[in-house]
């Protein structure tokens, strides 16, 4: 059963992690080319609306087999004064690293969208800052989830 547990553990993790990575890397740089410029924002948002469904299922699966997976090493899930330092900080970074989710896929995301169908010259400073800023909340959650598996990786070693 752990090793089942831990596959699906490590599937999620890796879905959504490399899914990001090509969507930053691969995809992001490639539409900002000519050819795609005019379909750039709505291929952009196409692809990231379809891969929220396995980051939201990833995010399922982690929730899920990470307290048994716990449990199984013998660290107590319901009293964290005896956690290892490092399950603390992934913690934590899982905590900040969702409210960094939550906020751009529920609210930031469809606000750019909405503000994307506007004409350039009809929005407010507001709107072009959100605009802007959007992308690099995607980045920041790319660097949380790394550190976050940078941390998976020190606890399986602790």
């Amino acid at each position: 059963m752990t090793v089942l547990l831990v596959w699906l553990h490590m599937i999620a993790a890796v879905s959504w992690i490399g899914g990001t990575i090509f969507l930053s890397v691969v995809l992001a740089p490639l539409l900002k080319r000519e050819p795609f410029a005019s379909q750039r924002s709505l291929l952009f948002r196409t692809v990231a609306r379809r891969f929220r469904v396995v980051v939201w299922g990833a995010i399922a699966i982690l929730l899920l087999t990470g307290p048994p997976l716990l449990h199984q090493r013998g660290i107590p899930i319901m009293n964290p004064s005896e956690w290892p330092m490092i399950l603390s900080v992934k913690l934590g970074l899982v905590a900040i690293l969702l409210l960094f989710i939550v906020t751009h896929d529920l609210i930031i995301g469809p606000r750019v969208g909405r503000i994307l169908q506007i004409p350039t010259e009809s929005r407010t400073g507001f709107d072009h800052t959100l605009v802007l800023w959007s992308p690099w909340i995607a980045r920041a959650s790319l660097v949380l989830a790394l550190a976050v598996l940078f941390a998976a990786v020190m606890l399986v070693r602790a």
